[in-house]
């Protein structure tokens, strides 16, 4: 099976800071990985990488067999610690407006992303009064929206209650079963470990190491 995202020697320099260093991995289809590593560790820079949203200084980055990104763009969902959301919006009119973004895709209907991750599709209340875990929510929806088949979720279970997370993982569970490969970060690794098939713990911005931790052949698994 082709590698969904492929990186060999990728690294991220900011002037004299190595913020990835030397990264070759390979990251397989239907296939949840958990990335761990202390705060600066890399975990969000190598994220916002693959996104397109970062060039690398030096290496190579396939995604989807692209050497750019940004060219396969509506296949990936990206979830950073900002909502990328218009607070003076409803989450409803927020999710239509960013599917008229979408022109090659076929997008969820705001109400169905809503309900997916346990939002009133008919509330009406603006985004910029929403508590901290129902932005998290709505900003999943946002990200679910055109049915991408890499998701790139940063810290997705900050600021939720447990029952919140319960869902999520549940419905990132449905993901990885429909075929879409997830990569995450978390603080919370007892929460998010039952979901993930690989673990990747990062140090200083390089792989120290990784887990198979799921029912992945051994070839299925990242290569690193």
């Amino acid at each position: 099976m082709p590698a969904v995202v492929q990186l060999e020697s990728l690294s991220k320099l900011y002037g004299s800071f190595v913020a990835l260093r030397k990264i070759t991995a390979s990251f397989e289809a239907g296939r949840c990985y958990l990335l761990l590593g202390e705060n600066g560790a890399g975990k969000s820079t190598l994220l916002r990488v693959i996104a397109g949203l970062l060039k690398p200084s030096h290496g190579v980055i396939r995604v989807f067999g692209e050497a750019k990104p940004s060219h396969v763009r509506d296949r990936i969902g990206y979830m950073s610690h900002a909502p990328m959301l218009y607070d003076e919006l409803s989450a409803a009119e927020n999710l239509r407006y960013f599917a008229g973004l979408y022109r090659e895709r076929t997008c969820l209907t705001p109400e169905t992303a809503l309900a997916s991750v346990g939002l009133d599709p008919m509330l009406e209340r603006t985004v910029g009064q929403y508590s901290q875990g129902m932005r998290q929510r709505a900003s999943l929806a946002r990200v679910l929206l055109p049915q991408p088949d890499l998701l790139l979720l940063d810290e997705p279970f900050s600021n939720m209650d447990a029952a919140s997370a319960r869902q999520m993982l549940d419905l990132l569970a449905r993901q990885r079963a429909e075929g879409k490969t997830i990569l995450l970060t978390t603080h919370q690794r007892e929460l998010a470990e039952p979901l993930a098939d690989v673990i990747v713990m990062l140090q200083a911005g390089g792989v120290e190491s990784f887990t198979q931790v799921g029912l992945a052949a051994p070839e299925q698994a990242a290569r690193l």
